[in-house]
């Protein structure tokens, strides 16, 4: 006989894996990116709660525990959101589980890597010096031996093309005059716009742009912060790429946001524009519902901002990128759930400071004052 049931109902949350680290059990939570190390029992109280149960059926499981015990460990499981409760639904569990088939393989590496911490780059720095001295990186270009060998005739490097990929260059220090809005547009035309139409029947009409993607889906989106642009009012604004026009998100852009939106590299507030690269993840799982299709959003997030980065150079502006993002502000900020519409990759461009052919470091390690 089934005991009187007392409370809210449980169940696993279908966002949980575990592994061993460091000898320790550690369960996951790759949505809510809860971490903590259990006793291997855990596995078998979140294996009982597959679907929604009372505590009070689990004290008729394990009648070794006293239900009191079992309450207590279920409402920690659930704090730790390991466990959900029916009483107290999580809304990122649901925008979780819109990435489908792509979960959990792609949405462990995705969400458990989102928001990291940053170390300055002093301290980044100071521990890859430690760490060389007892583990050197590997050689940057392999030798292999034993193999018959073919020398290649020489690259023509005078000529147009070859020039921009050799000039092209990261920059962390910029002149103080804007760029044009006449630049901006071509950036945003030559890398991310529309050039053309292509009709493939099964899934109607498909873009097509200057950089490659998976089934012609395209899930990469771009919005421009633009903060000192000519002829362009500051403030934050989405490309849409089949019109080739902007339409206005927020009002108002400041170095300090710009510097906000790449924790610890303060020298980029100073860039004229910064490209913020968002992914519709429904476009791409559309076609390839399996996780790997994951690795194919990266693979173009990476085309279009090499795209972006010879445009930038062609132009004769200071370009860059990173990958280090403030993920949720950046999606709050252009609007973006993090889940079907997420925050992926940076890039920016300012004009070249005066009497230098590259400015790779910043000159002080001070941020300035805005």
């Amino acid at each position: 006989m089934r005991a009187r049931t007392r409370g809210p109902l449980f169940k696993r949350s279908a966002h949980v894996v575990c592994y061993w680290k460091e000898g320790r059990l550690v369960f996951e939570n790759y949505a809510t990116r809860a971490r903590l190390t259990a006793d291997p029992l855990t596995c078998e109280v979140l294996d009982f709660f597959d679907e929604w149960q009372p505590v009070e059926s689990l004290a008729e499981r394990l009648t070794r525990f006293s239900l009191k015990s079992l309450r207590q460990a279920v409402r920690d499981l659930a704090e730790q959101s390991l466990l959900e409760r029916s009483d107290r639904p999580r809304a990122v569990e649901r925008l979780v589980s819109t990435w489908g088939h792509w979960n959990p393989h792609a949405g462990f590496l995705h969400f458990s890597t989102k928001d990291l911490p940053y170390a300055t780059v002093d301290v980044a720095n100071q521990e890859l010096q430690e760490k060389a001295r007892s583990e050197p990186p590997p050689p940057p270009v392999p030798r292999r031996r034993r193999t018959t060998r073919v020398r290649l005739p020489a690259v023509a490097a005078e000529e147009p093309f070859p020039r921009v990929l050799l000039a092209r260059r990261t920059w962390r220090r910029f002149g103080s005059a804007p760029v044009s809005l006449d630049q901006v547009a071509r950036l945003l035309g030559l890398t991310w716009g529309v050039q053309g139409w292509m009709d493939t029947g099964f899934q109607g009409r498909v873009p097509l742009k200057t950089s490659p993607s998976g089934g012609a889906r395209h899930p990469i989106e771009v919005y421009v912060l633009a903060r000192q642009v000519t002829g362009l009012a500051p403030g934050l604004y989405h490309y849409e790429a089949d019109r080739h026009q902007l339409g206005l998100v927020k009002k108002g852009a400041t170095s300090r946001q710009l510097a906000s939106y790449l924790p610890t590299q303060w020298w980029y507030g100073e860039a004229a524009a910064l490209f913020l690269m968002t992914a519709v993840v429904g476009r791409s799982r559309w076609r390839y519902d399996f996780p790997r299709g994951y690795r194919a959003v990266l693979a173009e997030a990476g085309h279009l901002c090499q795209t972006f980065l010879l445009v930038a150079t062609w132009l004769g502006l200071a370009p860059f990128c990173s990958m280090a993002l403030a993920d949720s502000r950046i999606e709050h900020d252009v609007g973006a759930d993090g889940a079907s519409e997420c925050a992926l990759y940076a890039a920016g461009v300012g004009t070249r400071p005066a009497g230098v052919t590259w400015a790779p470091r910043p000159p002080d390690r001070r941020p300035r004052r805005i």
